[in-house]
């Protein structure tokens, strides 16, 4: 009996990844000038520039610290790092699809003029955030360090919820940038939706200060699910199950399924609305 067929949306899939390799490689002068215009715009006229990236989420987890370690901070262990995890991978949520939101609209003077694909100017603004992240991320390790935490094999497993992240900051991109194109309410609208995210995300208290039954429902928030990843790894040393990894990816695959779903369908319709 002869492997099984390949079924049409598997090919449909491999063709359409092939053709978004070939269009970047093709564009791949375009994207490396995105990628540094969008770094350099972040700290144009700021006397520390490239610093800020490091000193404002340290700004920030320090204000956290600060306001609630006297309310959380005695029950949780390694409060400063558990605090560290949830801003971390929050922060790059919000700061890669807020960016990624405006990315049609700001370049709208390219894409009108020049027949270049449009998701390019969503992935420069993605990988621009990326870069913060990493930078964000040493210092992380650092505080791990620090902590007196051990550094394991385990933590290699990161990389999974890393990937998964970005894979779900991209979907959530495309149906941001290509929403935001037809109503320019989506800005604010987004705004509150980040703020809820935010504060269901768990990351500065304990989901066990809940009620049993309410605690299973912020496996529900992406979010959190990324978050919780991080935790297990890095301060319980412990790997998740292999049903956490399937919904880790789950979010991630399904979000960008929606985006592209949204940029194909409403590609052509971009340009009436700019």
């Amino acid at each position: 009996m002869g492997p099984p067929e390949s079924t049409g949306y598997d090919k449909k899939g491999e063709s359409m990844i092939s053709e978004i390799i070939l269009k970047l490689k093709k564009n791949q002068f375009l994207f490396e000038e995105l990628v540094k215009r969008d770094f350099k715009q972040k700290y144009k006229r700021t006397a520390l520039g490239m610093a800020w990236s490091i000193l404002s989420p340290l700004i920030t987890l320090l204000v956290l610290n600060v306001i609630f370690s006297n309310f959380f901070g005695q029950r949780i262990p390694h409060y400063t790092i558990y605090l560290f995890c949830g801003n971390l991978l929050f922060s790059y949520f919000s700061e890669s699809t807020n960016s990624g939101m405006n990315s049609l609209m700001a370049n709208s003077g390219i894409f009108s003029k020049v027949n270049v694909p449009k998701y390019i100017f969503l992935l420069s603004k993605n990988v621009s955030s990326l870069i913060n992240f990493g930078l964000t991320l040493i210092i992380f390790f650092a505080f791990v360090f620090a902590e007196g935490l051990p550094f394991t094999a385990k933590f290699l497993c990161l990389l999974y919820p890393i990937s998964c992240l970005i894979i779900f900051n991209i979907g959530m991109g495309l149906i941001l940038s290509a929403l935001f194109v037809f109503f320019r309410d989506i800005g604010y609208l987004y705004s509150i939706l980040t703020m809820l995210i935010m504060y269901a995300s768990a990351i500065f208290y304990s989901v066990d200060i809940l009620p049993g039954p309410y605690q299973p429902l912020f496996l529900g928030n992406p979010i959190y699910v990324y978050i919780k990843y991080f935790r297990e790894i890095v301060i319980d040393s412990q790997i998740p199950s292999l049903e956490y990894h399937l919904l880790c990816a789950f979010y991630a695959v399904l979000v960008l399924f929606i985006g592209g779903f949204i940029y194909k369908k409403y590609n052509h319709k971009f340009l009436y609305y700019i």
